[in-house]
């Protein structure tokens, strides 16, 4: 079972991608050896029983390294620095509404009492 899916409940519990295992926090001066990758364009932790096996990886189109970080919408290459915006957040750019841009733009018209700019 794949921990990092939304459950039954809409909750994304965190775990290993490939074993479910919980992440445990490193002793006190230690660094944790878990990585993170990203799968379809989402950030996720790997242990490190399973990194070496793991496959579906997300890659550099720069250089082929899977050692992606995702921050902020945006996805970086950590071996080459190479930076582009993940699937998701260009769907967005090109006109997709999400449930928080018509929250907000709801917010925002019953502040202003009237047409938002977003909605």
């Amino acid at each position: 079972m794949r921990l990092s899916q939304p459950s039954k409940a809409g909750l994304i519990l965190v775990g290993c991608f490939a074993c479910g295992r919980r992440q445990d926090d490193p002793s006190h001066g230690q660094v944790s050896d878990w990585k993170r990758a990203v799968v379809d364009g989402e950030q996720v932790l790997i242990c490190p029983e399973c990194f070496p096996t793991v496959s579906g990886l997300d890659a550099c189109t720069t250089c082929s390294s899977t050692m992606l970080v995702k921050r902020l919408g945006e996805v970086s290459c950590r071996s080459c620095g190479a930076t582009w915006f993940s699937a998701q957040l260009a769907a967005s750019a090109r006109g997709d509404r999400s449930a928080l841009a018509d929250e907000v733009a709801a917010a925002i018209d019953r502040l202003l009492g009237g047409s938002s700019p977003l909605g």
